[in-house]
């Protein structure tokens, strides 16, 4: 029998599932834990470290340890997210030939989609060893923030480690299919979504076994690695100012007080007060210095209130989108490791105005629910009927003057199609450029363009005259078609728009050839 696993590939840990019977069951790792720490590390000798092995590095071997690459899949090396990160990360990163982010190693460099799909061969090795036999067949969970670029990234990462993706499921979706699946409730729900390093908002309608999704919303670079920096840079300014040295260039002592930051923010989820001990952090000339200093969780929720309150915004434009109030939301989950966190809790329960559902692990829950849908994929699942989805961003063409006509809105339910009626700028114009664009802003430029094609043919005619049909039409997948039609010719161009992850298919197979021939074997994976 074959099976179909379920992975939450996450920015700080991932998480596998599988389904038993109709129950969503986590499958541990190699090591027999519940979690997968999301790094991978390089050792001196050539050997490839990946989960906590890997994380045993990144004090001692910094440099070649990556960690948080979600926040690269999909992303340009210019884009100010990226820049932002360089100034913290142990790693280095450059830009590649077509603009994108490689990860620079001592001997080489490569693509945010190759380390990711590291993680997900070591994840893929522990469920072969777990079932005793082969696992192709996928169902991978993204941010429902993500973009084109970004859930295509994350499906050729899948592909490099000779996994099938099966469906790209949005991870608040997915928590609340495994919640709906596990109490039985029908209602209207949100899901408060705080990982690592992305956030989102989720509101569905749960009937009868329909999971209905109303409307979404998020920051694709908000999570626990911002909490965390924060705890870092309060360090590195208490040190400057006590001791006048600047830790900022320092890498090793950056990644050293980051372990640290991270440690005593999760400890303060249980406590009121910690301590951060580090010594030998840096020296002068006179002496070694360290780091002793006692964080308490007030001044922790001082440090980071401002992100949590950045999550308000995303929650009110999903209500206003789903034309509903917090008076309407019957349970409230809680997703992704942040949400340990006492303060954010206190949020979610003041802006609901009732107590967030806390008997699902958060960590554990989105790759349940990515189980629970390869479930209904097979059948094998009877409870559950219906999910309908949406495109949590809205899709249009480029008008004049950098001009951007939305088509689909953000938040349709999917599949869906339609269609809108353009005309020509110039008299006799025989060709019509259809540029495909995916965003929010009222200017072309700056939203993601994922096609450009023709309609060519048009019968001369004064400018306006002319009648062109643009349709979009999106599938249960996601997949976007959009065509062209000039209604008095009946001329039509269509496009699939399949998009791209910044890897073309022959980098994708040369890479899964070079990895065919030993580089990197799931055996040295930890």
């Amino acid at each position: 029998m074959s099976h179909v696993i379920g992975i939450d590939l996450g920015t700080t840990y991932s998480c596998i599932a599988y389904l038993e019977g109709s129950q969503p069951v986590v499958i541990p790792n190699l090591e027999g834990l519940q979690t997968t720490p999301s790094v991978v590390s390089f050792t001196s000798t050539g050997e490839r470290l990946v989960g906590t092995l890997a994380l045993r590095q990144a004090i001692t071997n910094p440099r070649n340890t990556i960690f948080a690459v979600k926040r690269l899949v999909g992303q340009k090396f210019a884009s100010p997210e990226v820049q932002k990160a360089r100034e913290r990360l142990a790693y280095r990163l450059v830009e590649a030939p077509n603009g994108d982010v490689l990860v620079s190693l001592d001997s080489r460099s490569l693509s945010p989609q190759e380390i990711s799909s590291m993680i997900l061969g070591y994840l893929k090795t522990c469920a072969e060893s777990f079932f005793g036999g082969k696992v192709t067949d996928v169902v991978v969970t993204v941010p429902a923030h993500f973009n084109d670029h970004q859930r295509q990234a994350t499906k050729d990462a899948a592909q490099i480690c000779g996994l099938n993706v099966q469906r790209v499921i949005n991870e608040p979706t997915a928590a609340g299919l495994a919640y709906g699946l596990n109490t039985g409730n029908n209602g209207t729900a949100a899901v408060f979504d705080l990982g690592g390093g992305t956030f989102d908002i989720t509101l569905l309608e749960i009937s009868d076994g329909v999971f209905n999704v109303l409307a979404t919303n998020g920051d694709s670079y908000l999570g626990g690695e911002d909490f965390d920096n924060r705890v870092l840079e309060w360090l590195v300014e208490d040190f400057r100012r006590e001791t006048g040295l600047d830790l900022a260039p320092d890498k090793l002592a950056l990644q050293r007080i980051k372990e640290a930051a991270e440690k005593a923010k999760r400890e303060l989820s249980f406590t009121l007060e910690t301590e951060i001990n580090l010594p030998f952090i840096s020296s002068d000339k006179s002496d070694s210095k360290h780091i002793r200093k006692v964080l308490t969780r007030g001044t922790l929720e001082a440090l980071t209130a401002d992100l949590v309150e950045k999550t308000v915004p995303h929650i009110e434009k999903a209500l206003a989108d789903a034309r509903l109030g917090p008076e309407s939301i019957g349970q409230v989950i809680l997703v992704g490791g942040q949400t340990r966190m006492p303060m954010v809790k206190k949020k979610v329960t003041e802006f609901f105005g009732r107590v967030p559902e806390e008997h699902i692990n958060p960590d554990e829950i989105v790759a349940m629910g990515a189980a629970v849908q390869s479930g209904i994929l097979h059948g094998r699942v009877q409870d559950l009927v219906l999910l309908l989805d949406v495109t949590p961003h809205s899709l249009g063409i480029e008008t004049e003057n950098d001009g951007y006509e939305v088509i689909i809105d953000r938040n349709a339910t999917i599949p869906t199609h339609k269609t809108k009626a353009f005309t020509t700028v110039e008299h006799n114009q025989r060709r019509v450029k259809i540029h495909v664009l995916q965003g929010e802003s009222p200017l072309a430029s700056l939203n993601v363009s994922l096609a450009v094609f023709e309609l060519v043919g048009i019968e001369p005619a004064p400018a306006g005259v002319p009648q062109i049909d643009v349709t979009f039409e999106i599938n249960a997948d996601g997949l976007v078609q959009v065509s062209a039609t000039d209604v008095e010719t009946g001329r039509q161009h269509k496009i699939e728009i399949r998009p791209s992850s910044g890897l073309m298919p022959s980098e994708v197979k040369e890479i899964m050839r070079s990895l065919g021939e030993g580089e990197g074997k799931p055996g040295a994976d930890g």
